[in-house]
């Protein structure tokens, strides 16, 4: 039987501190209220919660440490749940979970708004018209498969668009060129994706989650002509998830990065998984956890402002997400290449040839087959530290 522990902080009192490693538990608030604030990153105003909401799940289910700091703004009492619990509390309240995990879908859609914005120094609207940037972008660096692709989605979507006719004139003369694996969502549980095809795109329609089998696939987003990646994503991992729980449009676009194999989750599927697999929905949220852990410290990455230095952290942000020991002497082969790096920090065209050239000089990495060798995985760790810490 189910044991949860009651907690009473009184007002004033710090429940959660970040960059705090006890984070084998989180807190539903029962009575009182909280704020959230977080120190090492720029735009994330306050946040209160009350009864109902939750205090510590990402840093719990995600296994990392605490991204933000929480007081009691009054006497405050809630219930703690240790990660262990989760699926058997899951069992036994169902909304509980579908809260915590639309709460994440939630917050994802306005960390990926931020991230952007912090990366590129500007934002998009979500709407049809994106589709037809991104369809232009890829077009413009020749991966047309998913400019077809996006050509396709912007016609689809919005028929009579202001950049109708030229999207019909542009994917008229590329699909006998191209091969791209879908235009269309087929019935099949599993679906098939070569590499460099586009699984869905930004601002598109579509109500369907996605959770990888085999391959990687990127995670992207366009913003007056650049290009950030805001994950690569491995075999377990989820993704699509915001358009299925929220059902408005996607807020990126989905790439193969690999050829890849993917399990599709369709609303009727999803609701069927929660009321009977709790370990799946327990994998969902620590799935997601993850993702929001790590766009917390993508966020933080962004404010480095010495490119070379975003790049080192970034490359310790992409380890730290394997969940590898980054203890002293412990070597690791990334399948990251540098160009892989400078596009996910977003660098400017004119920055990356410096930066790039740079970093293949450091000494705790060397290139091999273009890919990047950490020799000492605690060296790169305590300068990404530090970086961050200057900003």
């Amino acid at each position: 039987m189910l044991q949860l522990q009651i907690s009473k902080f009184n007002q004033g009192t710090y429940i959660v501190v970040e960059g705090k490693t006890d984070n084998d538990h989180f807190y539903i608030i029962q009575q009182g209220y909280v704020q959230c604030t977080k120190a090492t990153s720029t735009g994330l105003a306050p946040v209160k919660f009350g009864p109902g909401d939750f205090v510590g799940v990402v840093p719990c289910m995600s296994g990392k440490s605490q991204i933000e700091t929480a007081i009691a703004l009054t006497d405050v009492v809630a219930i703690s749940v240790k990660k262990d619990q989760y699926p058997e509390l899951i069992v036994n309240n169902t909304p509980v979970a579908l809260k915590i995990i639309k709460t994440f879908a939630n917050r994802m859609r306005v960390m990926n708004e931020m991230l952007t914005k912090a990366t590129l120094n500007s934002v998009v609207q979500d709407s049809y018209e994106q589709i037809f940037n991104v369809a232009q972008y890829y077009e413009k660096n020749r991966q047309l498969n998913i400019a077809a692709y996006a050509y396709y989605q912007y016609l689809k979507t919005k028929p009579t668009g202001q950049n109708g006719v030229i999207a019909k004139q542009k994917f008229i003369s590329l699909k006998p060129v191209t091969n791209v694996t879908h235009y269309e969502p087929t019935q099949d549980s599993i679906r098939e994706y070569s590499k460099d095809n586009m699984i869905f795109s930004d601002s598109q329609r579509g109500a369907d989650m996605f959770i990888i089998q085999s391959g990687q696939v990127a995670i992207t987003k366009i913003v007056d002509g650049k290009e950030i990646t805001l994950a690569l994503l491995n075999k377990g991992d989820m993704f699509g998830e915001m358009a299925l729980l929220e059902n408005k449009p996607r807020s990126a676009s989905a790439i193969a990065h690999t050829d890849c194999r993917l399990m599709v989750v369709n609303i009727h599927n999803f609701n069927q998984m929660v009321s009977t697999q709790p370990q799946m929905v327990s994998k969902l949220t620590t799935t997601l956890a993850e993702r929001l852990w790590s766009m917390y410290r993508q966020l933080d990455n962004a404010a480095i402002s010495e490119p070379l230095h975003r790049m080192i952290d970034m490359l310790a942000l992409q380890i730290e997400k394997t969940k590898v020991e980054m203890v002293a002497k412990a070597q690791y082969q990334t399948d990251l290449s540098p160009e892989d790096l400078a596009t996910m920090c977003g660098l400017p065209k004119e920055q990356q040839y410096k930066a790039i050239y740079e970093f293949r000089s450091l000494p705790v990495i060397r290139i091999v087959n273009n890919k990047i060798f950490v020799k000492d995985l605690f060296e790169l760790s305590k300068q990404s530290a530090f970086f961050r810490k200057q900003n």
